[in-house]
């Protein structure tokens, strides 16, 4: 069976990390200044990575994939994500006098839907799951509350999803320091809320990792820090 798979020249690639924040699935990342496949895995062939590349310096190449080379490429994925720490992508502030603020996200995508559990990016992280209106209520929620942690947001009342599967899945395939989660003061956050604790209980690690509620009100202030 003929596949492709992504192909980078080291040599042309510049470290833009332009193809890091195209890729949705989590599949390229930077380690030691140049561009990395870290997970063929979730490679789904959409092509972002290549039409935004500055350098050309990412292609497609033909392989030839045998059922033993696919099955093993399953069985090896937890083992090929392990091979790499936790890569953050961050991007400096340009050496010029500005009040623009720098952004605090680790990692794209950022929707629970459509997160990957077996990222790189996940392993001996700082979690923080936000409500998605606790951004834009809260003036200063990068620096507060993104900052060092890898961001998933979601709205339980418009997602069709159970979070509490997805978390659980994250949970147990990645070793997770802290989890701190942004919710509104409205009743519709409380399904973020419980999905969280729950998925925590299910996996056995409530008592054992660092936890706590951050619950923000309609008008931007912090009601309340609960551990």
């Amino acid at each position: 069976m003929i596949v492709k798979t992504v192909k980078i020249n080291e040599s042309k690639c510049n470290a833009c990390c332009k193809c890091v924040t195209a890729c949705q699935e989590g599949a390229i990342g930077i380690i030691g200044g140049k561009a990395k496949l870290l997970n063929g895995d979730n490679c789904h062939e959409f092509g972002r990575c290549l039409s935004i590349c500055p350098t050309k310096a990412i292609t497609y190449e033909e392989v030839e994939e045998t059922i033993k080379d696919a099955a093993a490429s399953r069985d090896n994925a937890e083992n090929r994500k392990n091979t790499y720490a936790r890569q953050r992508v961050v991007h400096e502030p340009e050496q010029k006098q500005t009040t623009q603020r720098v952004s605090q996200l680790y990692q794209w995508p950022v929707h629970i839907r459509l997160i990957a559990t077996n990222v790189a990016y996940f392993a001996n992280a700082d979690l923080l799951v936000a409500a998605e209106c606790s951004a834009y209520v809260y003036a200063n929620f990068h620096n507060d509350y993104m900052k060092d942690r890898i961001t998933i947001i979601g709205c339980p009342k418009l997602d069709d999803l159970n979070y509490t599967e997805k978390l659980v899945d994250i949970f147990k395939v990645n070793k997770i320091k802290s989890v701190v989660v942004a919710r509104m003061d409205v009743s519709c956050c409380n399904g973020i809320e419980n999905a969280v604790k729950k998925a925590l209980h299910i996996v056995g690690i409530h008592n054992i990792i660092s936890s706590r509620i951050v619950t923000i009100s309609t008008n931007g202030r912090v009601l309340e820090m609960e551990k």
